[in-house]
């Protein structure tokens, strides 16, 4: 059985290729390339494709087309329990990445940290499901509010790590944005872990290899976390 899993963010497109339960492999398109995308789905000719997607919604459906699929919605049945007080208006990378954290996790709870065009995290308990969690800007949002929402500073995009002690205004917005997105991500690690015992963390996101937290023995990279969520989804529908 060929399963295509499709994550449409707001940044990039995933594509991910299932075989036997197995993810063999993921290629990724950006928001530019979507005829690209359809043309890949074409040559896999897959037995059935499952679409998560942030984005328009003419768009899931595109990527469908004449193929046999499921697009995932507030509505979809997850393998999951879900205490979202407003699940329409949950993003569908968030309850992916919860799926995918309940179905790896073995502590009574399970935090996503997803950094990318935001940072998100999602926690969710063994017998409770999904409860929820928090969004913030990402690294790209943070530098493009600086410029613009002042008159002065430059638009910047480098994301490599620096001094706290910005010695130019470049490196000063560098050290902003990147120790303090690293401060951030720790102090709610922290918060979590004061709040909830027996907890285990899961990093991805396209911006998650600039921080090298991973230093803990609960705290694990899963980078594609959002597919194999996805793929959990299909399953449980299937």
């Amino acid at each position: 059985m060929k399963t295509l899993v499709v994550d449409a963010g707001n940044t990039n497109i995933k594509l991910g290729h299932f075989e036997n339960e197995q993810l063999i492999g993921v290629t990724r398109y950006g928001s530019n390339e979507f005829h690209s995308l359809k043309e890949r789905i074409k040559v896999h000719a897959p037995d059935f494709i499952v679409v998560s997607s942030v984005v328009a919604d003419h768009l899931a459906q595109e990527i469908l087309e004449s193929h046999q699929g499921m697009i995932v919605s507030p509505t979809t049945p997850i393998p999951i329990a879900n205490t979202y007080q407003t699940p329409e208006t949950l993003g569908m990378d968030r309850l992916c990445n919860a799926v995918g954290v309940a179905a790896r996790m073995e502590s009574e709870y399970g935090v996503s940290i997803d950094i990318g065009t935001c940072i998100k995290f999602d926690i969710v308990g063994k017998n409770e499901g999904y409860l929820g969690g928090s969004i913030a800007p990402g690294i790209d949002l943070r530098y493009k509010s600086l410029n613009d929402y002042t008159e002065k500073l430059p638009l910047l995009s480098n994301k490599s790590q620096t001094s706290v002690v910005g010695k130019d205004t470049k490196t000063s917005m560098q050290s902003g944005v990147m120790n303090g997105m690293r401060a951030e991500i720790e102090g709610l690690v922290s918060y979590y872990e004061s709040q909830f015992q027996s907890l285990t963390f899961f990093v991805t996101g396209g911006d998650a290899n600039f921080f090298d937290i991973q230093g803990k023995n609960n705290i694990f990279a899963v980078e594609n976390l959002t597919l194999y969520g996805l793929f959990e989804i299909y399953k449980h529908n299937a």
